[in-house]
């Protein structure tokens, strides 16, 4: 395998408190989560006594300051393990630098130390009924008032949703400016006329906690508008390389920790009085799965170094974001079909493996929307 030279004796120390922390404190947990619908309120709560949460923020508002191969190790520890990595990541690094970036003074002091701590959950409302991967069409509206602005409309599939305290609302602030009418806001859940809908309940991802969100004539103070009106699109684009950057992070560690669960099973497993792993076809599979995914390991790896240094392209992110998750599908496909009938069982890592990753060629953009954007610099 080829050595990753990315992370420091810092980083890995890092990694190695939070694999101990997912040993003892999530993985106990999951079955009963995924039934849940959530995870319980503490492990926020623990997260933030680590430093897990936030660890790229500045120290003035709670964070470590640290550089963002901490939040990759985050991802690759915790998003095998029923997509919590994309809860957290959602959280930390894109609700709070929203929010450090674009927020008033008062936004960032009352918000971003709770992010940290993991009192306050956030979460980024993009998606409504008639509007997923086409930002543009998103229809709630922000209407000026004296002081501030009457939110309207719904979301749905919304990560973090049901236990969010901040969401970063996407809405339309001139309707006839399609992407130049957009603005974001910080709509706290205390706000009068912020209702949270039912927990919806999907195939794959259980313990993510996602929900629909609903804003009637909700009243958002003029210091909760996040940057300038209507150059909300323009903030979403620019951040949408990293967003997309960290699902390929994720695809590629959940595809590594299911093919080594399936090396495990293949070589304890045994058919016709020898192990599955004895079969040519068997370690041929597996070979090929493991050579695509040292292949896009190095490519991520190469696309975090330009994302470091602010580098990373929107067409390169998407290629990192297509081609890992769709790669993330087939490798846990493959790794279930050697588990046989107990791959199909819900109590097996593997198949709960099969059912999270299906949701990663779909969410960030879907991966139609990642070729169309590839094609345009063709």
């Amino acid at each position: 395998m080829i050595a990753r030279t990315i992370f420091r004796r810092d980083h890995e120390q890092f990694r190695n408190m939070v694999s101990a922390f997912a040993q003892k404190q999530v993985i106990p947990h999951l079955l009963r989560w995924d039934e849940e619908g959530a995870v319980d309120r503490d492990f926020w709560r623990t997260c933030g006594e680590l430093g897990i949460l936030c660890p790229t923020m500045p120290e003035d508002y709670g964070g470590a300051g640290v550089d963002r191969l901490f939040s990759m190790i985050v991802l690759e520890e915790l998003a095998p393990l029923g997509g919590l990595g994309i809860s957290l990541s959602m959280h930390s690094d894109i609700v709070a630098p929203y929010l450090l970036s674009f927020g008033s003074d008062a936004v960032k002091r009352d918000c971003l130390p709770r992010m940290a701590t993991g009192e306050m959950i956030g979460a980024l409302a993009i998606s409504e009924p008639g509007a997923g991967s086409d930002v543009k069409a998103v229809r709630t509206t922000a209407v000026k008032v004296d002081g501030g602005y009457l939110v309207n409309g719904s979301k749905i599939f919304i990560s973090n949703g049901f236990e969010c305290g901040v969401a970063v609302v996407v809405a339309k602030t001139d309707p006839g400016a399609d992407a130049k009418g957009i603005s974001l806001f910080a709509v706290e859940s205390s706000m009068p006329g912020f209702e949270k809908g039912r927990k919806l309940k999907k195939i794959g991802l259980k313990a993510q906690d996602t929900a629909e969100l609903f804003f009637k004539d909700v009243f958002v103070p003029t210091s909760h508008l996040l940057g300038e009106e209507n150059k909300g699109f323009g903030y979403l684009m620019h951040e949408l390389p990293w967003e997309r950057l960290q699902i390929a992070i994720a695809a590629v560690a959940s595809g590594e920790a299911a093919l080594n669960l399936t090396i495990d099973y293949a070589r304890e497993r045994r058919a016709f009085r020898k192990p599955v792993l004895d079969f040519q076809n068997t370690r041929f599979k597996l070979a090929e799965l493991k050579s695509e995914i040292q292949i896009a390991q190095v490519f991520v790896d190469r696309c975090m170094e330009l994302a470091l240094k602010n580098e990373l392209d929107p067409t390169t992110a998407a290629m990192a974001k297509y081609w890992c998750t769709d790669l993330q599908c087939k490798v846990v496909d493959e790794c279930m079909q050697f588990h046989g009938g107990y791959g199909f069982m819900q109590e097996y890592a593997i198949a709960r493996a099969w059912v999270d990753a299906r949701a990663q060629k779909i969410y960030g953009g879907t991966n139609e929307i990642m070729k169309d954007i590839i094609s345009r610099g063709l």
